[in-house]
């Protein structure tokens, strides 16, 4: 199905001369998803500066029931930002609105458009003062929008929550173009129905995200960051509570690394280096702040650490003894996927289950796992704080990516039956997109899809936004 030139000159028109990309070098980059799993194909790439041209952009499109793809920083892991294979479908791109329309450190708030870098959220949070505390290792790249649309997770939702936990409000496109202006800073706003959240987590199926009033936080003017060796993680879930107990809720990462993931950084990442004495079967990245200058902070966590390796909960330690021994702790954590990428193919897992049971779903996954591929190499790392595991299988040394690709139906098929026995979940933070939307059928509970499908129906009756994803 070809798209009617009309309606591209049209479309074109809107936006500009800046404002569109149609040459096939250029369109390229938006054609494949992060993960080279799905390549589309689009004869427009549409590119708006303002809210007024993405109302325009829509309302054209809903009138020729034209399928539009929103794509933010491309860092999708489920194929969420990719058009189809038909070209069929216009992609629209925030990125030249980036604009951070204003902070407001008193309210501890501020209004920032879709298309920002998050890296630049955070640098205007702290241009003010102010903390926004979302932190994921795609920040760099990764845009606002992007972040909201497929509510992002990240390294500090033990201590402030996801996303969706970080916004007071949003300002959305409908896909009739009419624009749904929900910007109030207001931390009580109890009138009807929470609009905000529906779009939160939706993956560009209701609206086009186009700004959001985010909440900001106080700076810690304190912080320790450790790196702790453990037997297993029974004994990092009770690290995790004595340390929230006796910090007063103060942790804000806690991070399970398993040995093979760590050897592997060690073994393909430059720079990085391993602070702790001998080698443990486990890891835990954990990070303290004080939003108070405290000079015992560093002190008295040492000193919890010591009482925590007399008990046998620890077997060895490091602190951070300054910013750059600290971003090479972070660095060893957040390089476990580019490290995980040099020895092959990968079956992954973004589930999620209460953080008490998920020692005891380690161990049964893993069996599961091996009963089907007995020296499948088993990285299961994660963010233990908040029951997220990033639970991904490699492929063993004597097996071809191929051969072992094949057997991600029954690894998948097994391991997320294990998470729908315990209750968890089989996206925690990375979304539904496309790669996930036939399971969603297999384990959402029906009235709860029923409901998704009445509310897709409602907003976007034509069905022109982000078709063939998530339903």
């Amino acid at each position: 199905m070809s798209i009617n030139p009309s309606l591209l000159a049209e479309l074109r028109r809107v936006v500009g001369p800046q404002g569109y990309l149609d040459q096939a070098a250029d369109v390229e980059p938006y054609l494949v998803d992060h993960r080279k799993l799905y390549r589309g194909a689009t004869p427009l790439v549409l590119r708006p500066d303002s809210t007024e041209q993405v109302s325009a952009i829509m309302r054209l499109c809903n009138e020729a029931r034209v399928g539009v793809v929103p794509v933010g920083g491309n860092t999708s892991y489920c194929g969420g930002a990719t058009p189809s294979e038909d070209g069929s479908q216009i992609v629209l791109s925030l990125a030249r609105m980036r604009r951070v329309r204003s902070v407001d450190p008193l309210n501890y708030t501020m209004i920032a458009e879709a298309g920002c870098v998050l890296a630049e959220v955070q640098a205007a949070a702290a241009s003010a003062d102010r903390l926004f505390p979302m932190s994921l290792g795609s920040e760099g790249s990764c845009q606002l929008g992007g972040n909201l649309s497929t509510n992002a997770g990240g390294t500090a939702v033990l201590r402030y929550g996801m996303m969706r936990d970080l916004i007071l409000g949003l300002e959305v496109v409908l896909p009739d173009g009419r624009v749904l202006d929900g910007l109030k800073p207001l931390r009580k706003d109890n009138t009807g129905y929470d609009l905000r959240d529906l779009f939160m987590g939706a993956e560009g199926t209701l609206g086009v995200i186009t700004a959001a009033a985010c909440k900001l936080f106080s700076r810690p003017a304190s912080s320790v960051t450790a790196l702790v060796g453990i037997t297993d993680p029974k004994h990092a879930v009770s690290l995790l509570s004595r340390l929230r107990s006796f910090t007063g809720d103060a942790v804000s990462t806690f991070e399970l690394i398993p040995r093979l993931a760590l050897e592997l950084v060690l073994e393909f990442v430059p720079n990085t280096a391993n602070p702790l004495d001998g080698r443990h079967d486990w890891y835990v990245l954990l990070e303290i702040g004080m939003g108070r200058q405290d000079e015992s902070l560093r002190g008295a966590i040492e000193a919890e650490l010591a009482n925590a390796l007399e008990e046998g909960q620890i077997v060895d330690a490091a602190i951070a003894a300054s910013e750059s021994q600290r971003e090479m702790f972070w660095r060893l954590r957040e390089t476990i996927p580019e490290a995980q990428r040099r020895i092959g193919a990968s079956i992954k897992h973004d589930v999620s289950v209460t953080t008490s049971e998920l020692p005891q779903f380690i161990i049964e996954a893993s069996q599961l796992v091996r009963s089907i591929s007995p020296t499948g190499r088993i990285v299961s790392y994660g963010h233990l704080g908040d029951g997220n595991l990033h639970f991904n299988v490699s492929r063993p040394v004597d097996q071809d990516d191929e051969s072992f690709l094949r057997l991600a139906p029954n690894i998948n098929r097994a391991v997320h039956d294990l998470i729908a026995r315990y209750g968890g979940s089989i996206s925690a933070e990375h979304g539904i997109g496309r790669l996930k939307r036939e399971e969603l059928v297999r384990y959402k509970q029906p009235v709860a899809l029923d409901v998704m499908r009445a509310i897709k129906q409602a907003l976007d009756p034509n069905g022109i936004m982000n078709p063939g994803k998530v339903l």
